[in-house]
């Protein structure tokens, strides 16, 4: 199970909670995210796809594995389904469909931008208590019931040597960065994907109707073969955290079928 920007792998609790049965689940933290170092020389999106080939050694290098990946988390994966096909038994992406397409017009601006940002501190926000952070995920996502996000608060959040609260991961995630997004290059790759696909949208996402007509059932279909769209009613892009109790007999039976 791969998680999403600003997000941690703890936070899958709610779904496998959630699942009927007793499935093998590792959920990592990716590097600058939760319980993981931060990495001092910044990031890049393709690290996380070394990241995910090198745990896959190491937990599964005999057999294809079985991936579940979220917004970011479901985006690395699906790249690298199309990059290692034979490592994917086959893949459950939730809401991980890419970025809006970029002109190479933005290349300067992004570039500028980037050189500002290291130049100057990174700055972290911190919170009076975890009861407050929960107070401002409840906020940002009234979806999420009071007890979800005092347990998101929990998973996100860490105590600093002041006693106060932050987030758990590295501001400098938050930088832009200095490449442009190609969604051209993305969907090469998706085209070479070969295991069974199950994609789970939320009926109300934030970020789907910024693809435009990339984001429409036919033009996720068209970049992405053979795949199993369904959209979850009720939910937003944390659609596993708003309603693991529909999102998870979806992924179960999807996963008992292949």
């Amino acid at each position: 199970m791969l998680h999403g920007f600003m997000d941690a792998g703890g936070t899958f609790q709610l779904l496998v909670d959630a699942l009927r049965k007793d499935w093998p689940v590792v959920a990592l933290d990716w590097r600058g995210f939760g319980l993981s170092q931060w990495a001092p020389e910044g990031y890049l999106f393709h690290d996380y796809i070394a990241d995910l080939d090198e745990l896959l050694e190491q937990i599964s290098p005999f057999a294809p594995a079985r991936i579940l990946g979220h917004s970011m988390g479901g985006n690395v994966a699906s790249l690298y389904a199309g990059v290692r096909p034979e490592r994917v038994r086959c893949l459950v992406n939730l809401e991980g469909f890419g970025l809006p397409r970029t002109s190479p017009k933005e290349s300067p601006g992004r570039m500028r931008q980037w050189l500002a940002q290291i130049k100057k501190p990174t700055n972290e926000r911190g919170y009076n208590s975890f009861e407050q952070l929960a107070a401002v995920l409840h906020f940002r996502n009234p979806r999420f019931s009071p007890a979800t996000a005092a347990f998101i608060a929990r998973v996100w959040g860490t105590t600093d040597e002041d006693g106060r609260v932050r987030l758990a991961a590295d501001p400098r995630h938050q930088w832009v960065t200095p490449l442009v997004y190609r969604r051209e290059d993305a969907e090469a790759t998706w085209d070479e994907i070969r295991a069974p696909m199950l994609m789970l949208l939320g009926e109300q996402s934030e970020y789907l109707k910024r693809l435009g007509d990339d984001g429409t059932m036919e033009g996720l279909q068209r970049v992405f073969p053979g795949v199993e769209i369904a959209s979850v009613p009720g939910t937003g892009h944390m659609l596993h955290i708003e309603r693991p109790d529909l999102v998870a007999p979806l992924i179960e039976a999807f996963l008992d079928a292949n």
